[in-house]
């Protein structure tokens, strides 16, 4: 049944914008109690592109629910590839096993499409407000990194790279060379991307004081990654919580105290500059070595080994047919994603199937935020709003 509200006062009416409309960024509904363009009230209601990814993978072996977590949040599929991963390796009891060129190869191309995911929300966040030349911009350098990704997997999005143990296969010999030449040209253009809109006296006057969140009420909201972090709070998984060696890279979490929407849109640039950071960092010191472990029961054997040893071919035929069996038991693995803390919670019967998994989507909590910051704006604020949270409805809805 629809929700609605009741309007006692007689100068207010109830309008729904959405499920299917621009400025909602997706599937969401947003139902408004409006005060002549004043939104007293708002509602986020969501459900209607519901994926069903969770019950999905519990379908899938262990290795084939990679395909479907990758279109959770299609902004950071490799960064959700990866943290349903990690989450297998603990089950499994490998995590001191991977490779170094794994490790850092995850690294790597976690924090390129953490750019990629920032630099779509700058350039759709911009056109929001009515500024269209950054989205130009924006995806113009998005699509060097998508370059990138299509040469090392296949993919442009969606790849699926990921394997319990490592990278479905080797990084190309190029790699290397191909990340240095985008480090080249990244910080040049996010610097004139900054000047054209932070710089723009009509972007400070739609962003500056709107939608302010206090760093209590965001805690108490769920909110992580830059939703929080605009509120002086630091909280970031990957130095709380490090995994894949992030402890040994030296970045800083940038921090930001109004919590408005100038901050949302602002940290991102700050964000963006310290993956580049990171990236390099990885690149020069990207090992040789094997890209997965050495484990046939886990591991599809090298197609040589296939056509000359029938124990090979005995492993790789189970591992295709049937995949692997887990341990009993059950872990909880957060990674930050673009959007903040991802969580992925896994239960093993012993099979070769999660028995259970569910996922802490941050976009999630940041939608349902949306109820505490449009109360007060106009609906004209509304769209850009939204964007500030950054949501992705995949995710939102798994």
């Amino acid at each position: 049944m629809a929700q609605t509200f009741d309007t006692h006062e007689k100068d207010t009416m109830t309008l729904s914008i959405g499920p299917h409309h621009p400025a909602t960024h997706g599937v969401l509904r947003v139902i408004l109690e409006l005060n002549g363009e004043t939104i007293v009230k708002a509602m986020p209601e969501t459900g209607f592109l519901h994926t069903g990814i969770e019950k999905t993978a519990e379908n899938l072996t262990w290795n084939q629910a990679t395909t479907v977590v990758d279109r959770m949040d299609y902004l950071n599929s490799i960064g959700n590839n990866v943290g349903y991963c990690l989450a297998v390796e603990k089950l499994l009891g490998i995590t001191d096993r991977i490779p170094e060129r794994a490790t850092v190869a995850r690294v790597v191309l976690m924090e390129l499409q953490r750019i990629t995911s920032h630099l779509v929300y700058l350039g759709t966040g911009a056109l929001d407000l009515g500024a269209m030349t950054p989205f130009f911009w924006t995806f113009d350098l998005r699509e060097q990194i998508l370059d990138i990704f299509e040469e090392v997997t296949g993919q442009r999005m969606n790849p699926s790279y990921m394997r319990a143990g490592g990278l479905a296969h080797d990084l190309p010999e190029h790699f290397g060379e191909m990340v240095r030449t985008f480090l080249k040209i990244a910080p040049g253009k996010m610097q004139d991307l900054r000047n054209l809109i932070l710089g723009n006296p009509i972007f400070i006057d739609r962003t500056v004081g709107v939608a302010k969140i206090s760093m209590e009420k965001a805690l108490a909201l769920g909110q992580t990654g830059h939703n929080l972090r605009i509120t002086g709070c630091d909280y970031d998984v990957r130095k709380y919580y490090p995994y894949c060696g992030y402890e040994n890279y030296d970045f800083k979490v940038p921090v930001r105290q109004n919590g408005d929407l100038n901050d949302r849109i602002s940290i991102r640039f700050d964000e963006i500059d310290e993956s580049l950071k990171i990236i390099q960092q990885g690149i020069d010191n990207l090992p040789d070595g094997r890209h997965i472990i050495e484990d046939r029961k886990l591991v599809l054997p090298p197609k040589e080994e296939v056509k000359e040893s029938m124990e090979a071919l005995i492993h790789h035929f189970k591992l295709v047919q049937r995949g692997f069996d887990v341990p009993a038991g059950e872990v909880y693995q957060a990674v930050e994603s673009p959007r903040g803390e991802l969580g992925f919670y896994l239960i093993s019967d012993g099979g070769n199937k999660p028995m259970r998994m569910r996922v802490r989507g941050p976009a999630f909590y940041a939608t349902y935020a949306l109820e505490h910051l449009l109360p007060g704006h106009y609906v004209g604020d509304m769209a850009g709003i939204i964007a500030g949270q950054d949501p992705i409805f995949g995710e939102v809805d798994r």
